[in-house]
């Protein structure tokens, strides 16, 4: 139970009795450490199965802790959301609480909220309505009642998304609204599970009972009423069966309610606590674990006091690479044509993410994707075991289970040919539909559930297991009890906030510009913080490849008015960190790119070579003369420079950009530079690429051929700017 586990891990998994704080970077294996040390405890019989409850935020984070505890033979440990956990709890005990049948539980509060508002006199648009109801869930999570809300709002310099006294008066309607249908909300959930244990001693005395062993994920994002009831499950002293797992620097939530103050105040709280610090990064490349660290070096407040400085376990990879574009259009549309060039490479689709700061920038990337007849799938869609297809797959194939001859796998070879044949009766195919929408919707689907039963079949035949279609069946249904989704092959698109708990090889951060990060309504220090570290979790989210973007104006044409993101200075090229006037990197970690040699590069305003207008567009700047100014580029030298981009790129098995921009091959056969001094001045052409290439390059523009690299030689400097 204990192998393959690192010596900080290991602690976690052996420190069986609380209290136990795990401060848990990202990618440092969190999830691994603590159901290890739950399946450890069991196997070891200090724990009964039945006496632990796991709790954590998103029921595809309790499904995956459930499926691993699964593996690791501890059958019979609840995992479960905090709702989840209470709602069963008050399910049970309502009757004797309080008596008679338990409220309806209200699914679309929105809809009350919309009346209430009516009520009130209110006209609320749309978009509007939804500000307001998450309003009303904030202060519910933060235990504030109608009367209390403007004062609250005004103590905390909260954003209030309209007039608090508003704001008061429909959450006071809509409380009242739903006394008299007799229903209750998520929030009220929580709520009326606390009070109960609050007012019974003999029922929190019964829980406490049947729980003895607490294991609380994620606790920066715990909100007052949440540690409200999980004190009551504790009970007096509350530590000595508790473990909580979290990271400060990751506390991006607190718009809902969660704070990391427990989390930050836990030992003050606990002074007997065990304290295990998880900095071993195993996700990351070295390269993406300093830029992370860079971003938490120039952090201030309580949270960055606390961060943890990560330590990449994996091979360097690429460096992030840096990309400013004249528009948005221009962006997303290179942005998915990098991404088409990565997939060729032989990256999955599903193994690739466009993170962005809001919801209303993805559809100039879906956009995009399309157009290039990339896959891609929206992140927060319907449940995977929810959709029609898959619903109408799963009794196929339960069907093709129980039958003992079934005329549609009979000749499969293997199991993945089973499912292959069970799901061609409803028109899956070997090669995906042409176009997207609905209809490659759905092939992906069901292409996943092929791709499961291949995985699953090498899995069992690994195990010395049989794998029938009757075992791929009931592990659909526990996959489905657990919302336990296979990975669907298409590019994933999602905020920033949904992207939180997943990974993948390739990260595409886009709309990286001041008043999209930090958002323009981030008016506190603590809110700016908060948006810091939102970019830190999509840095994390990376494995390998790591690209961030912003473009200077909305529209082809428009004002290129915007700035790149604050969070980045000191660490992108070219940019000073806060309160320098270098490009040296802030505080500890950070990424350093060229311009290592003082004064190499040329500094202010960049001038058209032929008519001197200050330039402004990215790659006017790097060619240095306007668009329409006539071009002294060397033609045949141009050609050659791509010829051998190609060569090194094939090397590689790298898109050719990664050598060489097109932008730069451009400038560098106008220039024609003489030795590397003249070669190191066109922009594009680091220090890294300039000790790589820069010999070959000068061969090239002497009119010589370059010695040639041998094959398999890896390139392991920066992706410059475009």
């Amino acid at each position: 139970m204990l192998a393959g586990l690192d010596p900080e891990q290991r602690a976690v998994a052996t420190a069986l009795h609380g209290p136990v704080c795990v401060l848990a970077g990202a990618g440092t294996g969190k999830t691994r450490a603590i159901t290890h040390r739950i399946a450890y405890g069991v196997r070891s019989g200090v724990y009964q199965p039945q006496q632990v409850l796991a709790v954590t935020f998103t029921a595809r984070a309790a499904g995956e802790m459930r499926g691993r505890l699964r593996q690791l033979g501890a059958d019979g440990v609840q995992a479960r959301t905090f709702h989840s956990a209470a709602l069963r709890q008050l399910q049970y005990f309502w009757p004797r609480a309080v008596g008679g049948p338990v409220p309806q539980l209200l699914e679309r509060k929105i809809q009350l909220v919309a009346e209430s508002a009516g009520r009130c006199g209110l006209r609320v648009q749309r978009t509007e309505l939804r500000d307001l109801t998450a309003e009303i869930e904030w202060a519910k999570v933060t235990q504030i009642g109608p009367d209390d809300y403007p004062a609250a709002v005004q103590k905390s310099g909260r954003d209030a998304p309209r007039d608090p006294a508003e704001t008061a008066q429909v959450y006071r309607v809509y409380e009242e609204a739903k006394s008299r249908r007799g229903v209750i909300d998520f929030e009220d959930v929580l709520l009326l599970t606390a009070a109960i244990l609050e007012d019974r001693p003999d029922i929190a005395d019964q829980v406490r009972a049947q729980y003895r062993h607490f294991t609380v994920d994620e606790y920066q994002d715990v909100s007052p009423l949440q540690q409200r009831l999980l004190d009551q499950w504790t009970g007096p002293g509350g530590g000595a069966s508790l473990c909580v797992v979290g990271d400060a620097s990751q506390t991006i939530y607190s718009f809902t309610g969660a704070t990391p103050d427990y989390l930050l105040n836990f030992r003050s709280r606990h002074p007997e606590a065990t304290v295990v610090k998880l900095v071993r990064d195993y996700r990351s490349t070295p390269q993406v674990v300093h830029l992370a660290n860079g971003l938490l070096a120039q952090a201030r407040g309580e949270a960055a006091r606390h961060r943890l400085e990560l330590v990449s376990q994996r091979e360097a990879g690429p460096e992030p690479g840096y990309t400013e574009y004249e528009d948005e259009p221009t962006e997303a549309e290179t942005t998915a044509r990098r991404i088409k060039d990565l997939l060729a490479t032989g990256v999955r689709a599903s193994e690739v993410a466009v993170l962005f700061r809001t919801n209303g920038q993805s559809e100039v990337y879906e956009q995009a994707l399309a157009d290039l007849g990339v896959p891609y799938q929206l992140k927060g869609a319907e449940r995977f075991f929810e959709r029609p297809e898959v619903r109408d797959a799963g009794v196929l194939l339960r069907g093709a289970a129980r039958a003992a001859a079934d005329p549609l796998t009979a000749g499969a070879p293997d199991l993945a040919g089973q499912v292959r044949a069970v799901l061609a009766s409803r028109g899956f195919t070997p090669e995906p539909p042409a176009g997207s929408g609905a209809v490659r919707d759905r092939w992906e689907s069901l292409a996943a559930l092929v791709r499961l039963a291949e995985e699953f079949e090498r899995t069992r035949t690994a195990e010395g297991l049989g794998a029938d279609l009757a075992a791929y069946v009931a592990e659909l249904d526990a996959r489905a009890a657990a919302q336990h989704a296979p990975a669907v092959e298409g590019v994933t698109l999602a905020s920033l906030h949904a992207a939180k708990g997943l990974e993948w090889d390739a990260v595409y951060l886009v709309g990286l510009t001041e008043g999209t990060l930090p958002i323009i309504y981030a008016k506190t220090d603590e809110h700016v913080e908060e948006e810091r570290r939102l970019l830190y979790v999509g840095v994390t989210r990376a494995r390998k490849h790591l690209s961030l973007s912003w473009a200077l104006s909305r529209s082809p044409g428009g004002r290129a008015s915007r700035k790149p993101t604050r969070f980045l200075d000191g660490l992108r090229p070219g940019s000073a960190a806060p309160g320098t006037r270098t490009g040296a990197r802030g505080g500890r970690g950070g990424v350093e790119f060229g311009e290592r040699a003082a004064g190499r590069k040329v500094r202010g305003p960049v001038k058209c070579r032929v008519c001197e207008r200050v330039l402004t567009d990215a790659v006017e700047r790097k060619l240095r003369r306007c668009e329409s100014c006539p071009s002294t580029m060397d033609e045949a030298l141009y050609e050659r420079l791509r010829e051998w981009r190609a060569r090194q790129a094939r090397k590689q098995g790298a898109p050719a950009y990664v050598v060489f921009t097109d932008a730069t091959l451009m400038a560098i056969a106008e220039d024609v530079p003489a030795n590397r001094q003249e070669l190191a001045q066109i922009s594009g052409v680091g220090a890294m690429k300039l000790d790589k290439y820069g010999a070959a390059v000068l061969s090239l523009c002497a009119g010589e051929e370059p010695e040639e690299e041998p094959d398999g030689v890896m390139d392991d400097g920066p992706v410059e700017p475009a």
